[in-house]
């Protein structure tokens, strides 16, 4: 912009110069024209004189004097008299010279001409003298050329002051004109003082502005969210162009495929992991196919959903989801065995109760051993109950519909209740059972608490050394109530320690039989613990005890 105003002063002040110098060189030749015509008339009147007074011998006494003008004396007749420069045997008659003709009429004449003597042009003045001859002085063009040709310089050396005076004026002027533009705040358009002209372009600009910047706004609270909402996933989210470079890749995503964020965006999906599964679901999305793979790395199952973005028949990109099914896996595996394990526990029962009826039926019992057929018949029937009534109560825990109502109690008071309910069954293996420790108070179902305390007591004394101890305490923390039960008992190892509160998981099978029980008391009483927003947390050393720990919230 600025150049292009440069250009176009400079332009403009030379053409106005080249026409203010061409004017004035037309203005001095028309003034030089008027001079010499002036001084011309002033020597006819003077030569004239001359001639009045002393005749002809006047013009013998100025001939050859004035080499700038010609003088030529005509008769009436047009003959020539006299002339100063050209000898009178070369000349012809004048009579139908123009300015001749024009002065033997009127007494004054003039013309301007191409002379064919001189050979340039001329113009020329004649008048009347008294006697009837015609005085005529004629001067050529060329001496108003020649004055003019002497002023060439002193006009050029004007014109290229004048035009070296203009260029650095313009140049001034350029700076000053574009430096309001270059340092207009865009920031904020309408607090510049500048160009009334450039009121309706800043306006537009500072409307413009605020739109892009509404609009700037509106895309990084977008993108803020959808960062917030990807970054809070807990499936990995990956998208992709379609060319399989990374377009965003949440946390969850660079935790599963174990990689780093940095120098990610941009690149290959490759760089993030270079496993099959990965390349065989976006390769295929690529093409525009949705697919789905499951795959296990590290002992962890993820299943990955590759889905096209198609826009006029085109895949424009893919989104990958990554979630991880290794609990839903490690879940549909405990239904498993769970279903398998109920299979067994209530065929065994069943099977048995079915060979004791069998045989009451046929006849093929004494009836001395009546009643301890129909013992079994009670014991097994009293196991299958207790069995069937531990399943209904774990699925109402997983399911949060326990059909009983909260209410404040104290938990040293029930753990001493569940201690005297047990005495009977320590004293028969012969485990010593003690109950101390604060009086504390948590929010719970009584009905849950209390069958909560007494699997983990049931477990420490039928899993008990002989003369060995159970002891049970209660404390009142700062953050909550601690329930701990401690035995003396045979331990749990340390690869078993995870999964003692899965269901029908003994740790001693080989005495699962002795004990009688379903195996699902430790799993129930991790069940009611998360039930009660309560946390379970077990140490145990092999052939010395194990000490059971359940921490309750303070009741609000």
């Amino acid at each position: 912009m600025r150049r292009k105003i440069l250009s176009s002063m400079i332009l403009l002040v030379f053409v106005t110069v080249l026409l203010s110098t061409s004017l004035l060189t037309l203005v001095m030749y028309r003034q030089l024209s008027e001079d010499m015509r002036r001084e011309m008339n002033n020597q006819a009147v003077y030569i004239a004189a001359g001639l009045a007074t002393e005749g002809t011998v006047y013009l013998a006494g100025i001939k050859g004097e004035h080499e700038d003008s010609r003088i030529t004396l005509i008769d009436s007749a047009g003959e020539v008299l006299f002339d100063n420069r050209i000898a009178l045997s070369e000349l012809d008659n004048h009579k139908d010279r123009p300015e001749v003709a024009e002065a033997l009429a009127t007494g004054r004449g003039e013309a301007v001409r191409m002379s064919e003597t001189v050979g340039s042009q001329t113009y020329y003045l004649a008048i009347r003298l008294p006697d009837g001859t015609i005085l005529r002085i004629a001067s050529t063009t060329g001496s108003v050329l020649a004055a003019l040709a002497n002023s060439i310089p002193i006009l050029i050396l004007i014109f290229t002051v004048i035009l070296g005076l203009a260029v650095f004026m313009a140049k001034f002027q350029t700076k000053r004109i574009v430096a309001p533009i270059n340092n207009l705040d865009l920031e904020n358009p309408t607090e510049n003082e500048t160009y009334d002209e450039l009121s309706p372009l800043l306006l537009r600009i500072y409307n413009q502005k605020n739109c892009i910047d509404r609009q700037i706004k509106e895309l990084q609270q977008g993108k803020e969210q959808f960062e917030k909402i990807t970054e809070n996933m807990a499936e990995g989210l990956l998208i992709l162009d379609d060319t399989g470079g990374v377009l965003s890749v949440n946390k969850s995503a660079l935790l599963f495929l174990k990689a780093k964020r940095p120098a990610q965006i941009g690149r290959h999906y490759s760089n993030l992991n270079r496993s099959i599964w990965l390349q065989k679901v976006a390769e295929t999305a690529i093409k525009g196919q949705s697919v789905e793979e499951l795959f296990t790395s590290n002992l962890n199952h993820y299943q990955l959903r590759a889905t096209p973005i198609i826009e006029d028949g085109e895949t424009k990109g893919v989104i990958i989801l990554i979630l991880d099914v290794t609990e839903k896996q490690k879940a549909e595996m405990i239904r498993r065995e769970f279903s398998a394990n109920v299979s067994h526990e209530l065929k065994t029962p069943l099977t048995a109760i079915s060979g004791f009826a069998e045989l009451l039926k046929n006849s093929l019992v004494k009836r001395e051993d009546i009643p301890i057929f129909s013992a079994k018949i009670y014991e097994e029937a009293t196991r299958m109950i207790h069995l069937i009534e531990d399943v209904i109560r774990l699925s109402q825990l997983d399911e949060k519909k326990v059909p009983l109502a909260m209410e404040k109690m104290n938990l040293l008071e029930m753990a001493k209740n569940v201690g005297v309910r047990l005495l009977p069954l320590a004293d028969q293996k012969g485990v010593l059972v003690s109950v101390k420790g604060d009086t504390a108070y948590i929010k719970g179902v009584p009905q849950l608490i209390d069958e909560l305390i007494t699997n983990l007591c049931d477990n420490a004394i039928k899993y008990n050394q002989a003369q060995g101890t159970v002891s049970i305490e209660v404390t009142e923390g700062k953050e909550g109530v601690l329930l701990s039960v401690a035995d003396t008992g045979i331990g749990i190892p340390v690869e078993d320690k995870e999964r003692i509160f899965e269901r029908f998981y003994r740790v001693d099978k080989s005495r699962s039989k002795d004990t009688g029980g379903t195996g699902l008391g430790l799993s129930i009483v991790k069940h009611i613990a998360s039930y009660h927003n309560a946390k379970v947390e077990i140490e145990s050393t092999v052939g010395k005890g194990t000490k059971i720990f359940v921490s309750f919230p303070k009741p609000a």
